[in-house]
Parts: structure tokens; sequence; C-alpha cells
């Protein structure tokens, strides 16, 4: 069973197409494509959807199915590693969801150019 961090980039669309009634939308078709994945959310995730969410509570209600991974010790020094190591460096919350990732080992789930360096530890959940 494939395991996945949820990006912001993933949820927000996710949320728009359920709030448009978008039944044909990139993000629910993966879902429907992947139910038997193991999906989780980080702080980074959280963070960055809430703060362009109208209704902060009704998304933090339909967040609250997905697994919480949370950032300590372990993240801090993946993202750290990768940073200090990178010719491109990863902004920083992407540097994050990237460590969060590989520490749980799984891999990041959205639609955002910056993981690609990330090879197979990324997918792109637009067909």
């Amino acid at each position: 069973m494939s395991r996945y961090l949820l990006d912001s980039s993933f949820v927000i669309d996710l949320l728009n197409e359920i709030a448009d009634r978008d039944t044909q939308g990139a993000a629910l078709g993966w879902l429907q494509r992947n139910r038997r994945a193991r999906l989780w959310i980080s702080p980074v995730t959280l963070a960055e959807v809430l703060e362009g969410a109208e209704d902060m509570d009704a998304v933090k209600a339909y967040l609250g199915r997905y697994s919480w991974q949370g950032i300590h010790r372990a993240q801090a020094e993946s993202a750290a590693r990768r940073q200090r190591r990178a010719a491109d460096r990863l902004g920083e919350n992407d540097a994050w969801q990237a460590a969060v990732a590989e520490c749980m080992k799984a891999k990041v789930l959205g639609r955002d150019d910056a993981f690609t360096r990330l090879g197979p530890a990324y997918e792109d959940y637009r067909p």
C-alpha cells in the first residue's frame, strides 16, 4: 500500500473541486484511482491550506479524515541535510514537506514543479 504526504497544492485543488461539485477534477480522480493509498497531512500542509480558507472550521473538520504527521528532530535534520547539499534549494515549506515525506518513507503528492527534483519521491496527481 502506497504512502503519500498531501501537499497543500493537492488539498487546495481537492477542496475546490468538492466546493464546485467538480466530480471530474484531477484531485478527486486521483483519490478514486488510489483508494487504498495511505494519506497524511503535515503542519505545513495544514498551515498553507488554512491560510487561504474561507471557513477554517469546515476545512479543519474535513482534513481530520487524514492521518497526521508531525515535525520533529528527524524531519529538521533531514530538511537541513537536503538544503545544505542542494545547489538549487527548495523553498522552506517545500524543504519541510520533502523532509517529512522522506522520514515517513512516503511520496509527496501535489502539483508543484519544485518537487520534481525529488524524483520518485514525488507524484503529480494530474493525469
